[in-house]
């Protein structure tokens, strides 16, 4: 693990979380790590302080995967070489186990990394801005949308493009169109 990148750790991080792979974990945060959530919807919910490496594994990828599976989750801009921070916007999709029922959202992330080898995070604050329930029959057309985008880095303007016509998926839509239009 020398001489990463702070997109490997990222990469890393989808591969955890998405995948369910809490030893990929040990790739992206040092053990002192801290984890902050805030979360602006009702649709989900996590701690909003996480302390260590153990803990943010078992609250980001173990009991996500308690809940949920079929994630798709996507970075909206990549940070450009060897940065100390970076932030960015995403967007994620999946379906809630047993119920089938949908959960698209969008946020932000922001990273810190310490320095030194091999790099790793020291500290994630997450925001969840929007978190949109969907029933179980739009799966085909969003599982569609979320596939057909280019993994795990895409833009705001790709997803806008390719997003099917559902309703529910307007707030989560209209957050990223104001995003990039920041841009």
């Amino acid at each position: 693990m020398t001489d990463r990148t702070p997109e490997q750790v990222l990469r890393d991080y989808f591969h955890a979380k998405d995948e369910n792979r809490p030893h990929l974990m040990r790739q992206v945060f040092c053990e002192e790590a801290l984890l902050r959530m805030e979360v602006k919807s009702e649709a989900i919910a996590f701690p909003a302080v996480t302390r260590g490496l153990p803990a943010i594994s078992e609250v980001l990828v173990s009991r996500f995967a308690q809940s949920y599976e079929n994630v798709y989750s996507f970075y909206l801009s990549r940070p450009a070489g060897d940065v100390e921070a970076f932030g960015c916007d995403w967007l994620v999709g999946m379906s809630v186990k047993g119920s089938g029922e949908l959960r698209v959202g969008c946020g932000r992330y922001d990273w810190r990394f310490r320095r030194g080898q091999p790099l790793l995070a020291n500290v994630l604050a997450i925001t969840i801005e929007q978190m949109q329930v969907l029933p179980a029959q739009q799966a085909d057309a969003v599982f569609a949308w979320l596939t057909g985008l280019s993994y795990p880095w895409t833009s705001a303007q790709a997803v806008l493009a390719a997003a099917p016509d559902i309703p529910a998926l307007v707030p989560v839509l209209q957050h990223l169109g104001r995003e990039a239009a920041r841009c």
